[in-house]
């Protein structure tokens, strides 16, 4: 009996396993995070200047909210949206600052 109680304790005092949000904002990459791809001068705009920090110097595609950026797990599908406004869906990894990326999807 004792050791039901424990583990009834024990599981209540984990934090609860995030769940599946949306995340919106801009797709840029991990060298220039806020978006300002100016002093990079990696492409013609922000989406050039993204893809080509993220092909040249191994940057990381990430998405950035305004205050934040996220990285995504998913490297492949942000390259086509470099530069614009999405929603991202996944769960957030709090200890790597990571999406686990479910989709995304371009907003107007």
């Amino acid at each position: 009996m004792k050791a039901l109680i424990f583990g009834v304790v024990l599981l209540a005092g984990l934090p609860a396993a995030q769940g599946t949000r949306k995340f919106t904002g801009t797709i840029t990459d991990n060298m220039c995070p806020a978006g300002d791809h100016s002093r990079m001068r990696m492409g013609a705009n922000d989406a050039e200047c993204a893809i080509a920090c993220a092909s040249v110097h191994n940057a990381l595609y990430v998405l950035y909210d305004g205050k934040k950026a996220y990285t995504l797990s998913d490297q492949q599908r942000p390259e086509k949206l470099a530069g614009k406004k999405v929603i991202v869906t996944g769960t957030l990894n709090g200890k790597t600052n990571t999406i686990q990326v479910d989709s995304i999807i371009e907003t107007k």
